[in-house]
């Protein structure tokens, strides 16, 4: 299992235990006023509109809410900005994140601080840009399907892998084939948990336990932080690493 694919699944079950659902549904509401701000607040001709109310229905946001945050786009989206951050953790884990700020600042000043108390670092913009690569990342319920018969029928619309793990597929796609793999998934029926464009680490680095266990601390504070929406890094996700997170 690739690390990416770990992380993702740690994050899932992780999710289910503990859901911060207040934390999740306002950072779904930014996506879906940012993506009305860029693209309008009809989902037909707005793909990431379209997808923001998919991953809302994802994590059973109620319709109203999902009306409401829309409704309410046009005048609250305005003050909302995309901003990232890359920087480095304990041990040299790099990490990439994602925020969705009305006050850059505000934003700057706790990501800062942040790297500081755990050991970290920040860095310009760009200078990790080299060692993440944008793809789609599809979390699908299993349901019915076969996995080779559910493989099989994916294939051809630009998947490069599709891993079962548990009662879930986990789907990778290059980023411009993103918007295949989801017209396609929506043809077969299938239930969507959760679609996303992420960065995905070209190497992972190997840390023992107690080392990885401090930059997992650290990726905790920056996705308990209200502005950011995603965090990346390229520490690999050891079998080690999984059973001490469980105990």
């Amino acid at each position: 299992m690739s690390g990416h694919s770990k992380w993702s699944t740690i994050k899932r079950k992780k999710g289910a235990l503990d859901a911060k659902r207040s934390k999740i549904f306002s950072r779904i509401v930014k996506e879906i006023q940012i993506a009305v701000k860029e693209g309008g607040a009809e989902p037909d001709g707005n793909p990431r509109l379209r997808l923001a109310i998919q991953n809302a229905k994802g994590v059973n946001m109620p319709k109203d809410n999902i009306e409401r945050a829309i409704n309410k786009a046009d005048k609250e989206g305005e003050n909302i900005q995309e901003v990232t951050f890359e920087g480095y953790g304990p041990k040299g884990i790099a990490i990439f994140i994602e925020c969705l700020t009305d006050n850059n600042q505000r934003t700057v000043s706790i990501i800062r601080s942040i790297f500081n108390k755990r050991g970290g670092n920040l860095g310009t913009n760009g200078s990790l840009s080299f060692l993440f690569e944008r793809k789609g990342t599809f979390t699908v319920k299993k349901g019915k399907w076969d996995p080779d018969e559910f493989q099989l029928e994916i294939i051809d619309a630009g998947v490069e892998e599709c891993e079962l793990e548990g009662d879930v597929f986990m789907i990778t796609t290059a980023m411009e084939d993103f918007g295949s793999v989801q017209k396609k998934l929506d043809e077969m029926g299938v239930e969507i948990e959760n679609a996303n464009l992420q960065r995905i680490p070209n190497d992972t680095k190997v840390l023992d336990v107690e080392a990885a266990q401090k930059v997992l601390k650290i990726i905790e504070d920056f996705e308990d932080v209200d502005d950011v929406q995603n965090v990346y890094h390229n520490l690999e996700v050891t079998e080690e690493l999984m059973a001490a997170m469980e105990e």
